[in-house]
């Protein structure tokens, strides 16, 4: 097949997609734990399927080239991919993070890297003199989401990453919001992406999955010594599955995108709704930088009520958004940082970095915009009533 050069061209044409032998358009499932050795002193390309398996192979290939990397690595979730690549780090070390970083996230590095001696620092990645103030001397890695979960915080991944170079250090860049159909950190300097693939890459709520894609064969090879090491590898079904699902991901965003921006133009204008945190609006602190290393703003927004008696009368009312952890799907789905994808984080932290009792986080589906907007008129209605009452009797 001729180079590709398209990004959505890409997505359904993949070289490894088609079989040499048979023509299949699909990889086949290799249910196979071990691989019969055809030599004595000599190991073919597999041998266990902990180590490697020609289902997962394919997907790792894909994403290292959708992202621009040399190698992927296909991990059980989001999580065991993180986990995984932090164990680059020694006793000692230090990691500088985003401050509004995932609630998963910021469990693993408070209550478990700290138990192997290896320190952090948590800034706000939005400033850059905070970024560079914030290195030490055995700083290692500067973790950057961008846009951050839940608030869409932007982070200038250029500048950040020119300081980690002039300090000697690595960059990990959470990528799962954005996916690299709108925005590829390899492409901008960055050493490791990372992405829960459960999300927006296999679109579908079907599967859990994790992604790591790095940008050389050295850093490749230490990433792939701790993928055999742990073990926790993505299986083979699973592999397919999220293989499946990604051939879609363009057109699932640009649609999903669509009805995003068109559901915060409305949020924006309603009375009940304190601030919309969505890397589209012109009046996002980070529009600017975002748009500059990214070609769209996404499927996922934010919006803050008053107070947490508003957002349950909100939630308990909207019919079509499923309430749920995750997002990325085809379904909308609203999530309630608080108790959900930040429960991790310690009420005053996650107060103090604005993920108050009154903030949703909306993943948009494929629904027809006009349901959305008419579920979200009727919903909004009942906690605004809810919101004259608590005043009344106040």
């Amino acid at each position: 097949m001729a180079s590709l050069r398209e990004f959505d061209t890409k997505l359904v044409h993949q070289n490894t997609y088609v079989d040499k032998v048979t023509g299949a358009v699909n990889p086949p499932i290799h249910y196979s734990s071990t691989f019969h050795q055809t030599a004595f002193d000599q190991f073919g390309a597999f041998d266990y399927s902990r180590s490697g398996n020609p289902t997962r192979k394919v997907l790792e290939d894909t994403i290292a080239d959708l992202e621009g990397g040399t190698n992927g690595f296909a991990f059980s979730s989001g999580m065991a991919a993180i986990s995984s690549v932090f164990m680059l780090l020694s006793a000692g070390d230090h990691v500088l993070i985003s401050q509004d970083v995932y609630g998963g996230t910021y469990r693993i590095v408070t209550e478990v890297l700290t138990r192997f001696q290896i320190e952090h620092t948590f800034v706000d990645m939005t400033n850059l003199d905070e970024v560079t103030k914030g290195i030490q001397s055995n700083t290692k890695v500067l973790y950057v989401e961008t846009p951050s979960n839940p608030l869409l915080h932007i982070t200038d991944l250029k500048g950040v990453i020119e300081i980690a170079r002039a300090n000697g250090c690595l960059v990990f860049v959470d990528n799962t919001f954005m996916t690299p159909y709108l925005q590829r950190p390899l492409e901008l300097g960055a050493d490791i992406v990372l992405h829960s693939a459960t999300k927006f890459l296999s679109g579908h709520s079907d599967v859990v999955a994790g992604l790591a894609v790095v940008k050389d064969a050295e850093l490749a090879q230490k990433v792939g010594f701790l993928q055999n090491a742990f073990g926790s590898i993505l299986g083979v079904q699973d592999c397919w599955l999220l293989l499946r699902g990604m051939k879609t991901l363009s057109v699932r965003l640009q649609q999903s995108a669509k009805t995003a921006e068109k559901l915060t133009d409305y949020l924006v204008k309603h009375p009940l709704v304190e601030e919309v945190y969505y890397p589209g609006l012109t009046s996002h602190p980070g529009y600017a930088t975002h748009h500059s290393q990214a070609k769209g703003a996404g499927a996922v927004l934010s919006f803050r009520l008053p107070d947490r008696e508003c957002t349950k009368a909100f939630v308990e009312n909207v019919r079509i958004p499923v309430f749920a952890v995750s997002l990325g799907a085809v379904e909308s789905i609203l999530s309630y940082p608080a108790t959900m994808s930040h429960a991790a984080m310690p009420k005053e932290e996650r107060e103090r970095r604005g993920i108050t009792d009154g903030v949703l986080r909306l993943s948009v589906g494929l629904e027809h915009v006009d349901d959305l907007l008419l579920d979200f008129e009727q919903a909004l209605g009942k906690a605004l009533l809810v919101k004259k009452e608590t005043v009344n009797h106040s």
